[in-house]
């Protein structure tokens, strides 16, 4: 997996997610072989468990809570991770007291 690009979990942020990812396939038209999937909450979890088994996508966008999850259950491996990019880490940091 080349990136894991997280953003904020406020439901209205789902919308900026899928932006995210129309963006990376966008450059798929010059990259054929690139993956990239969305992952976020209100959708089913089988979807996305689904998703990573049979399509195993180079780039994830996805919301913190969705993410932790898949890579709890051992669905979404991090260990092949290159590039980690945490949209709005202030407000995540905030939110946990760290700032």
């Amino acid at each position: 997996m080349e990136f894991v690009v997280l953003e904020s979990s406020d439901l209205r942020r789902a919308t900026f997610s899928f932006q995210i990812c129309h963006e990376f396939e966008r450059f798929s038209t010059y990259l054929p072989d690139l993956k990239v999937a969305v992952f976020y909450g209100g959708v089913n979890i089988k979807v996305h468990k689904d998703l990573l088994k049979n399509e195993c996508p180079q780039i994830v966008v996805g919301t913190p809570g969705r993410i932790l999850a898949l890579a709890r259950e051992k669905n979404l491996s991090l260990k092949n991770v290159r590039h980690f990019v945490l949209d709005e880490c202030d407000k995540m940091l905030e939110s946990l007291g760290m700032c």
